[in-house]
């Protein structure tokens, strides 16, 4: 670097930023981190980068030279302002991309697998939100996991974060129409608890509930993926559906 170039860096020019995220997802992929949720990460990493020049531009507009007079100031406040304002709808629309936007064209593996501390916060969440509509039944541990799986693989790792607490708010905004649907399908009810209406009689159906008024399409090609029994899934479905 001579001394020209001393003072301020020349901003990196498009190919260079992309050429940085190619080689940062090709890193965190040899580290086992799947390209779709790297893709995310590095969205939200730009998301954020871009609401720290919006804090530190609306600060700099606080700073006004009034030394150089008032016109001066009124300029440099307005000017900062317009920056300002655009800099926050950047990470605005960052933000929305990073979490929206599926993983690209060259990202075939669109979730990571789902990790054991992951499928027991899933169960732990599950289990008191289906207790205050049902009794316990029985179900084998080993379907337990198949369906919460399942389930777990709609969503991004950080989706699965915060995913107890996206239960609860859906438990909570339905109480009167789950609590209809466990009465009339579930333990002491007059249904079964073999056949299509079996997951009802699980807590695991809690979980498949919510994802079946969220996100259903997907729902229904991880439940394929699994080769769940497709007549637990249609069985919970009509039962969600029915009248109250």
């Amino acid at each position: 670097m001579n001394t020209a170039d001393e003072g301020r860096q020349q901003q990196l020019d498009p190919a260079s930023v992309l050429n940085a995220k190619t080689t940062l997802l090709q890193l965190l992929a040899r580290a086992g981190v799947y390209t779709g949720d790297a893709e995310e990460l590095i969205g939200l990493v730009e998301a954020g980068a871009l609401a720290l020049a919006h804090t530190e531009v609306a600060d700099a507009r606080r700073d006004a030279p009034h030394e150089k007079g008032e016109l001066y100031a009124s300029g440099w406040t307005d000017g900062t302002s317009a920056v300002t304002e655009e800099f926050g709808a950047l990470a605005e629309r960052a933000l929305v991309r990073a979490v929206t936007t599926g993983p690209s064209a060259d990202s075939p593996d669109e979730r990571s697998p789902v990790g054991r501390a992951e499928m027991e916060r899933a169960k732990v969440a599950v289990t008191p939100l289906y207790l205050s509509f049902a009794d316990v039944s029985d179900l084998d541990p080993e379907v337990t996991e198949q369906v919460l799986g399942a389930v777990l693989r709609t969503m991004s790792p950080r989706q699965r974060a915060g995913y107890p607490g996206r239960l609860t708010e859906f438990a909570s905004a339905h109480h009167a129409h789950l609590e209809r649907l466990y009465a009339e399908y579930g333990p002491g009810s007059p249904i079964a608890i073999h056949g299509r209406y079996s997951l009802v009689h699980s807590p695991t159906s809690v979980a498949v509930l919510e994802r079946l008024a969220a996100t259903p399409s997907a729902l229904h090609e991880e439940w394929d993926a699994a080769e769940l029994p497709p007549a637990w899934l249609d069985g919970l479905t009509t039962a969600w559906g029915s009248p109250a």
